[in-house]
């Protein structure tokens, strides 16, 4: 997979203190800054789950599905389907979506190597300035 663009944000919560499945969602995807102030019907987080549902089934989804089972306008699941491509959690193949790799456990390991590139990369660029300006 070529990734062209990704913006990784990574905030850090408290563990919600009780342990039902749909909080432990919500914190995962709020320490990924998925879940904002402005997505009052939970569009994005509904959109989150059944693209984890599908991958359970090892089964993509094209927009149109998404947009059927959640009950939101396709333009609504586009948006956030980008918005989830580009924090690398799910990957978009022949038009449908589905997580990054089988489970949550292994895309954060993904999306952790894809951290440690980025910052092996900008950790030569560095010391290629401050070379640059006898630093």
């Amino acid at each position: 997979m070529e990734i062209r663009h990704q913006r990784i944000t990574i905030i850090r919560y408290r563990r919600p203190a009780k342990k039902s499945l749909n909080d432990e969602l919500q914190y995962f995807g709020d320490s990924f800054g998925l879940f904002g102030e402005r997505d009052k019907d939970r569009s994005c987080f509904r959109i989150f789950i059944e693209l984890l549902k599908s991958t359970r089934k090892n089964r993509a989804m094209s927009s149109d599905e998404i947009a059927l089972k959640t009950n939101l306008s396709r333009g609504t699941v586009i948006h956030h389907i980008h918005t989830l491509i580009e924090t690398g959690l799910i990957v978009q193949d022949q038009g449908r979506y589905i997580l990054r790799s089988g489970n949550l456990e292994a895309v954060v390991e993904e999306i952790q190597k894809d951290v440690n590139r980025t910052m092996e990369d900008l950790r030569t660029i560095a010391k290629e300035i401050d070379s640059g300006m006898g630093l």
